[in-house]
């Protein structure tokens, strides 16, 4: 008996696409850190592996302040 998972975001989806709606993403030259932003979803996303393609949400950015 297989339990299917309901939420989305614990899904695996292809590494050539977006991993929050599917998209699928140009793979291209791509580096470790790369920003992409997705065309379906606006969403950025940052490269965290090449060989294979891996892709995830990337990070908010925040303020420092000068601390």
């Amino acid at each position: 008996m297989q339990v299917q998972n309901p939420n989305p975001m614990t899904q695996s989806v292809p590494a050539d696409q977006c991993p929050l709606c599917a998209q699928p993403v140009p793979a291209g030259n791509r580096m470790v850190g790369e920003v992409l932003s997705c065309d379906g979803c606006s969403a950025e996303l940052e490269v965290v592996g090449v060989n294979p393609l891996r892709l995830e949400e990337a990070p908010e950015v925040e303020e420092d302040w000068g601390e």
